[in-house]
């Protein structure tokens, strides 16, 4: 596929994390194939995970695919952006239509990135996985790469306003690809993932190489580390609230337009 719109928006990335002062860590890259699909699966703390993400795939000359929100797709300036890109736009009322279209890209060769967790904890710890990433790699017959991402919520995340600071640190790591084994189920799989994702995730935070500036900067790491973050419990309560107001909402915008 003629690729007019990736390349460009790749060099734009690059100028703004490089003005921004951004130390990235990048490890694991050898463990993205050169050529042939597999699904790319990876925790979510931040809005830009997907272009960080994106970055690890370069060294191996592949572009990743990103399943995202419909939404985003919608939008006048970003959505064709992301068309161009060829990101996959997730409808979560129809998610069949996405779940071909993951399947068709890697049967493709395509690396389609995918966050299982489907939106961003707000813990800064995994939150529960959907079983999607390991059915599409099933379906497809393609390996599974784990990943892990740490640093990105101290620029962009969930309830919080953007803190573009220099000089803060993100790092990257891809572990090993797997296949599932015949006969395993989905949630079997997905199990492994969660556990995959963890260990790496665990090890990107244990060698971190900033610490807080002081107690009002302790937001950005778990409370099980010492930090303010939301306990798991606390984010899902927020999740679960937030999800009760977008539905309210969507049921007034229907009611006015009937009106």
């Amino acid at each position: 596929m003629a690729e007019l719109v990736y390349p460009p928006i790749l060099v734009l990335f690059r100028s703004v994390f490089r003005g921004l002062g951004i130390r990235f860590t990048m490890e694991g890259e050898e463990n993205l194939p050169e050529q042939g699909g597999a699904v790319l699966a990876m925790n979510h703390v931040s809005y830009l995970d997907f272009a960080f993400a994106g970055r690890l795939a370069l060294p191996r000359h592949r572009l990743v695919r990103f399943m995202c929100k419909e939404s985003v797709f919608r939008h006048p300036v970003a959505g064709p952006i992301m068309r161009g890109m060829h990101h996959i736009p997730v409808d979560r009322a129809a998610g069949a239509a996405a779940f071909g279209s993951a399947v068709r890209a890697l049967r493709a060769g395509e690396i389609v990135g995918v966050f299982p967790e489907a939106t961003i904890s707000r813990s800064f710890t995994l939150k529960d996985f959907k079983s999607g990433a390991a059915r599409m790699a099933m379906d497809a017959g393609v390996p599974i790469i784990p990943m892990a991402i740490w640093g990105g919520q101290r620029i962009y995340t969930k309830a919080r306003k953007p803190e573009f600071g220099r000089g803060k640190a993100v790092l990257l790591k891809a572990g090993e690809p797997f296949r599932p084994e015949p006969g395993v189920g989905a949630l079997e799989v997905t199990a492994e993932i969660k556990r995959r994702i963890d260990v790496l995730l665990k090890d990107l935070q244990d060698r971190y190489p900033q610490e807080p500036a002081d107690d009002a900067d302790r937001w950005w790491l778990p409370a099980e580390r010492g930090g303010t973050a939301p306990t798991p419990e606390r984010a899902h309560e927020l999740d679960v609230a937030d999800a009760a107001e977008r539905t309210r909402k969507r049921k007034l915008q229907q009611q006015k337009k009937k009106k």
